[in-house]
């Protein structure tokens, strides 16, 4: 079970995750051959590359993303400005989650009638979200897994037609929406994936028996929506479950990074609650959605940065353990060149589209 524990995280997270960033990016009830086959590019390109780098640094500092950053920045001999990119991560897990609670929200009530508001609804949704980050890893992803194959399954059966798939004119801003796709919806950046397989790092293995399976399951969470979901009607109750359940896992293991760094209970809880409940506030989701976005490709960013340039280009190589060296060499090219600049011309996309 444990070896298959990440992947089906991968499965799950990236399904809510997408979910509820359609919206926001507005393909949702996009069959555009076109936009997917830049997306299925940006997996191969960037997300690939880049769930390398996680697992990677998780097996090289043996610990969570979080508490990595400190000895790694001592090995680098670089600032320990560096060390921001971890916090931003660990805050930005309860933040998402926020907005998968939301959208949950909003899709039930879409669906019912009940006599309370879309934020009303988010934070109840929430605080039973934090009770049950304190339930067993393996009874929450569970919980998730059945209620992601349930909504992709129950979408499809019982859902309207989706329209035929179609070629169009690709369009600058759909790269900045494939980046986010292939990085942020996927999960990337959070440390999550590296927190979740720390078993499997620590043994001496080729890294890519870890990656590829959590890649692999990020890919058919992605396809799924893409093929079920896109078009037709999300079953409510199921897509309750399994965000509740997904967010309350994502809670716990923020709250294990937090206090793996020794701080006070109160800024733990306070680390937590802020960003989650932020999305209760009535109206900010028009300003909160677009950071989501922003905000999930900055740690990706930071974090191709930081290893393609400012790390020693030996740190890595003995951890990603690659049969071949000429591997070793396609994946620096792409975490120093390749990452980099899709993140900053998908950065300048997204930002141009919110104009």
């Amino acid at each position: 079970m444990s070896r298959w524990f990440a992947p089906l995280m991968a499965f799950c997270l990236s399904f809510l995750i997408i979910a509820t960033l359609a919206p926001m990016l507005g393909i949702q009830g996009e069959r555009q051959i076109d936009f997917w086959l830049l997306w299925l590019v940006s997996m191969v390109v960037l997300a690939l590359p880049f769930s390398y780098l996680e697992i990677a640094l998780t097996r090289r500092a043996k610990t969570t993303a979080l508490q990595a950053l400190s000895g790694l920045t001592r090995d680098a001999d670089a600032s320990p400005k560096w060390r921001v990119v971890g916090w931003l991560a660990v805050i930005f897990i309860p933040f998402l989650a926020g907005g998968i609670l939301l959208r949950s929200s909003e899709v039930l009530l879409s669906q019912h009638t009940f006599a309370l508001s879309t934020n009303v609804l988010m934070a109840g949704l929430g605080i039973l979200a934090l009770l049950l980050s304190f339930v067993a890893r393996p009874v929450l992803l569970l919980l998730a897994t059945i209620g992601v194959l349930v909504s992709a399954i129950l979408a499809n059966v019982l859902g309207e037609p989706a329209q035929s798939w179609q070629m169009t004119p690709i369009e600058f801003k759909e790269w900045g929406y494939a980046t986010v796709l292939a990085l942020v919806a996927t999960g990337l950046g959070m440390g999550l994936y590296g927190q979740s397989s720390l078993a499997q790092v620590k043994n001496k293995e080729v890294v890519s028996k870890t990656v590829l399976p959590i890649w692999v399951a990020q890919l058919l969470a992605v396809l799924a929506f893409a093929f079920f979901s896109v078009q037709m009607l999300i079953p409510a109750v199921a897509f309750i479950v399994s965000a509740v359940a997904a967010t309350a896992f994502m809670l716990q293991m923020a709250r294990e990074q937090l206090a793996q760094r020794q701080l006070s209970i109160v800024i733990q809880a306070l680390a937590v609650i802020v960003p989650l409940f932020i999305w209760a506030v009535p109206g900010i989701n028009s300003l909160l959605n677009p950071l989501l976005l922003l905000w999930g490709l900055i740690i990706a960013l930071i974090y191709a940065v930081f290893v393609g340039w400012v790390m020693k280009i030996s740190h890595l190589r003995k951890a990603l353990n690659f049969s071949n060296e000429a591997f070793y060499n396609v994946w620096r090219i792409a975490v120093r060149v390749v990452l980099p600049l899709a993140i900053i011309l998908a950065l300048a996309a997204l930002i141009g589209s919110l104009r």
